[in-house]
């Protein structure tokens, strides 16, 4: 009788563990399966993707959607023109915050405390608050329709600069006194000791920045206006207007967009779960 009181315990342990994973496979598959079909119906022929019922499985998968994306449509230019203007806004936005988020967390200067204040106050203004005088501004350096327009504002974010000062300030100051010692330069103890301990909040930073550019919409259609500079969102989106009844086309365009992005996080996942799992977000 007593050795079944005792494992009445691990048989409730383990009906809640059966029980939790269930709710997340659910869970799961209920945020898989849009995405499952779109990847399926973009193979499907012209038309099969709108029949009653839907159809999970195309009768004869074919890639000519994606064929017609790239030969036809030319979406090609704008894939690369998303993909060099994200990559891009990544490097220097992780130079710039870094920069800035480590010198705000480990080096004293007059004023740090009310600059890295007013900076964490401009974190409530909406983005949309800034971007007409962002827009004159650039107009009167003549950055507009070009890709100086799109990349500046990247340059550095109170968001970045926040992330990476959070972080910083756990790396422990014997550290980077003993390069100090050592007789190393503020910007060599930065490079040599700092930035490889900030890796884990960079990878992630770099991973927010690189997809916050490549779904951006609302920047590069202000900015540029010539057909052959415009990046994917902007292009897909008039592709929309003229092909809204072609689903395959559109689901197949909409896979264009996603790939990117997905293979990104695979590639970074470890180090980006390390930055958000290290408080690196905790105020």
């Amino acid at each position: 009788m007593s050795g079944n009181l005792e494992r009445i315990p691990a048989i409730a342990g383990f009906l809640r563990s059966l029980v939790l994973h269930a709710v997340l496979f659910v869970g799961g598959a209920v945020v898989l399966a849009p995405l499952v079909w779109m990847c399926l119906a973009s193979m499907m022929p012209a038309g099969e993707a709108s029949q009653l019922p839907p159809r999970w499985w195309p009768s004869h998968p074919t890639a000519e959607h994606y064929a017609v994306l790239f030969s036809s449509l030319h979406l090609g230019r704008n894939f690369f023109n998303s993909f060099f203007l994200a990559a891009a806004a990544t490097a220097l936005s992780l130079c710039c915050n870094s920069l800035a988020g480590y010198a705000l967390a480990k080096l004293p200067f007059v004023g740090r405390d009310r600059v890295f204040t007013f900076l964490l106050a401009l974190l409530v203004v909406p983005g949309q608050v800034g971007m007409l005088p962002l827009f004159l501004l650039l107009r009167s350096f003549g950055w507009i329709d070009t890709y100086w327009g799109v990349l500046v504002p990247s340059l550095a974010s109170v968001f970045g600069i926040f992330l990476v000062q959070q972080y910083a300030q756990s790396i422990p100051d014997a550290l980077l006194d003993a390069a100090r010692v050592d007789g190393a330069s503020e910007l060599r103890v930065f490079w040599s000791v700092g930035l490889p301990l900030c890796r884990p909040i960079l990878v992630t930073l770099g991973v927010f920045t690189f997809l916050g550019t490549w779904n951006d919409f609302l920047w590069p259609l202000i900015v540029l206006s010539d057909a052959s500079k415009q990046t994917l969102p902007v292009a897909l989106a008039s592709l929309a207007a003229e092909h809204v009844q072609d689903t395959e086309l559109m689901m197949a365009s909409a896979v264009l967009t996603m790939v990117p992005a997905v293979a990104l996080f695979l590639v970074a996942q470890r180090a980006y779960v390390a930055g958000i799992l290290s408080g690196a977000l905790k105020f």
